[in-house]
């Protein structure tokens, strides 16, 4: 893990974040899509490494009954997503890679809803790929919770 930072498009909305791994990932989700216009490529990053400057600039929006979307209010600039819901996936933020100032350096390791995915793109190289059925068991999220 190793300190980074970054920000938003227009420079509104600024971080540091001290424990990011060097590993990210694919979302291919409904959601994710159209919150960055294609899969959303995140790292995941504990909740309480991550200080922000320009905070009054982050707006949110409840995107599910488990779950929030932050982004900067001025530029549009997705933030992060977070889970509300009690439990340990609380305890992070999903950050897209492209919010660091230098995203070199991390390692490309897997890519979940692999079943939502366009058939109009697709990754080189081997990772661990989950369908949504196979990510919300793994997450313990059962279909009907999800809103």
């Amino acid at each position: 893990m190793s300190a980074r930072t970054g920000g938003c498009l227009c420079g509104a909305v600024r971080f540091e974040a001290t424990e990011v791994p060097e590993t990210f990932g694919a979302c291919h989700c409904e959601m994710c899509r159209r919150w960055t216009g294609s899969a959303l490529l995140g790292v995941t990053v504990p909740l309480e490494s991550v200080t922000w400057e320009g905070a009054d600039s982050i707006g949110r929006l409840q995107s599910s009954d488990w779950a929030e979307r932050a982004f900067c209010s001025r530029c549009g600039s997705p933030l992060y997503y977070h889970v509300t819901a009690e439990g340990p996936m609380a305890e992070n933020l999903e950050m897209p890679i492209g919010l660091f100032d230098d995203p070199s350096g991390f390692v490309f390791t897997n890519e979940i809803y692999i079943d939502n995915k366009p058939d109009s793109f697709a990754y080189a190289g081997d990772r661990t790929r989950l369908t949504r059925k196979e990510t919300l068991a793994k997450f313990g999220i059962a279909e009907g919770d999800l809103q």
